[in-house]
């Protein structure tokens, strides 16, 4: 392994994570919606769970998943199903408006950012195609724990940017006057990709 194959890596990862998923709308909602705070928390909850499931799949949880089809099957309806209950709670929520109560406490929004990716098996799967056609076969474990660490380094690095860029007064000022568009929007989002999730191979 060089840098060359980091470099190739992170290319794709900057892909991935800029992509309108789960994860991307969900670190932009609770920036939004509770703080710069809650945002670097969800942050860190996806990109921890996301460099989990990435080294996990240099471990070869990728291949339990293949050996035991029921377990994947399991994992990803339990995913869908909680994609699709945060999307009503944004669309019955929509029209209702943001009151300080109901903005979630960071260590809440670091739990959902965990959910969010960890419901996910699919993560695990595009990770092992990834690492396949990138890297060498037969790396040490300590080259395996630097990939990892390298995508934690990269998806805070992103979710720390989000929560700066929405956490701005002129965001949130823009979010409260479109809130019950952008929410429905937004829900109608998720649960495309949680029936996608459901449904899909």
């Amino acid at each position: 392994m060089d840098l060359t194959h980091i470099l190739a890596f992170n290319l794709a990862l900057a892909a991935a994570i800029a992509s309108p998923g789960p994860a991307f709308l969900i670190s932009v909602k609770t920036t939004l919606t509770a703080g710069r705070r809650a945002g670097l928390a969800v942050g860190a909850g996806l990109g921890l769970m996301a460099s989990l499931w990435t080294l996990s799949a240099l471990l070869g949880l990728d291949v339990i998943f293949t050996a035991f089809p029921w377990a994947y099957v399991a994992v990803k309806t339990i995913g869908a199903l909680y994609l699709l209950y945060i999307a009503y709670g944004m669309w019955k929520g929509a029209r209702t408006p943001l009151a300080p109560s109901e903005v979630k406490p960071a260590r809440h929004a670091f739990l959902q950012g965990l959910m969010i990716n960890l419901m996910n098996p699919k993560s695990v799967l595009f990770a092992a195609a990834v690492l396949v056609v990138i890297f060498p076969p037969d790396m040490a474990l300590a080259q395996k724990g630097l990939i990892a660490a390298n995508q934690l380094a990269i998806e805070l690095m992103f979710y720390a940017l989000v929560a700066f860029g929405m956490s701005t007064s002129t965001a949130r000022a823009a979010y409260l006057r479109a809130k019950s568009h952008i929410d429905r929007i937004a829900a109608v989002v998720l649960s495309a990709l949680g029936l996608r999730l459901l449904f899909g191979r």
